[in-house]
């Protein structure tokens, strides 16, 4: 009879740490947040709990809440978009993780 023996290979351990890694994602999420707040400001309290105090406000013939309420939110994710655009842009030239072609420039 043999015995059949299984060596068990020791453990790895935990994966190599990748400070860079957390710090990005952490940059990353920083930024979601703060926008989406703006954004939440402008759409929900600017467009809905404050339009009767900003419609006292009249910009071009305008209530101020109204256009808050139709388009100032729209307005507002569109340049937070750019925004995030840009800033991205600049964390992954940061973080050496930038998109480009063999001459440098962005793909």
């Amino acid at each position: 009879m043999t015995d059949s023996t299984r060596e068990v290979s020791p453990d790895p351990g935990p994966p190599p740490i990748n400070g860079w890694r957390q710090e990005y994602w952490k940059k990353n999420l920083r930024l979601m947040v703060v926008l989406l707040s703006i954004w939440f400001l402008v759409s929900f309290v600017c467009g809905i709990l404050l339009i009767e105090q900003l419609n006292n406000v009249v910009v071009l013939g305008f209530p101020l809440g109204l256009w808050f309420a139709q388009q100032g939110s729209i307005y507002t994710f569109i340049i937070l978009i750019l925004v995030y655009t840009l800033r991205m842009d600049r964390l992954d030239d940061e973080f050496g993780v930038a998109e480009r072609d063999g001459e440098g420039n962005r793909l």
